[in-house]
């Protein structure tokens, strides 16, 4: 289920091939079994940081710059030959009050994510509001793992205000 550095296997294995793990950093408040680490429970209303997080300053800061309320937040990687199948999360839209924001930190040009089946490319350090109740799915086709940071938040006025500029530029 874990390797030496924490990573724990994601737990809907009919989604994907190969190997996808998970580093929980934010997730539901009390949870303490791993698996509970990483499900981000769209019941749950109180999250905390794990430890985990504590000895991670850029990522914390990196976190500050969301002026929105964060649910679950982790660090997700793919290994190369690893493929993520075409599902949806059924609760993931902006217009819904819940966004996932994708910030890829290393990647490479193997890597294809597609979101109704049209290519996202995303650089790394970059930030995208995917709307992940669209079908979905991403292949590394690459040598080297994916890995990003997956910022689960609750939509409020700032963040609602950014897509619209982002939209309105054509991102």
């Amino acid at each position: 289920m874990t390797d030496d550095f924490g990573w724990i296997d994601h737990l809907v294995t009919q989604n994907y091939q190969g190997s996808w793990t998970v580093l929980p950093l934010r997730h539901r408040a009390g949870a303490t079994h791993p698996v509970m680490q990483i499900l981000a429970d769209p019941t749950a209303t109180i999250f905390e940081d794990t430890p985990l997080l504590a000895r991670m300053p850029y990522i914390q800061s990196v976190l500050a710059a969301f002026d929105c309320p964060l649910q679950c937040v982790r660090l997700m990687r793919l290994a190369p030959g690893s493929i993520i199948k075409e599902h949806h999360d059924h609760d993931l839209a902006a217009e819904w009050g819940s966004a996932r924001i994708h910030v890829p930190i290393t990647t490479n040009d193997q890597v294809e994510f597609l979101v109704n089946r049209v290519p996202v490319v995303m650089a790394p350090g970059s930030a995208w509001y995917l709307r992940l109740a669209d079908p979905h799915s991403v292949a590394n086709r690459g040598t080297s793992d994916r890995i990003h940071l997956v910022i689960d938040c609750s939509v409020n006025a700032w963040l609602m205000a950014l897509l619209e500029q982002a939209a309105g530029q054509g991102a």
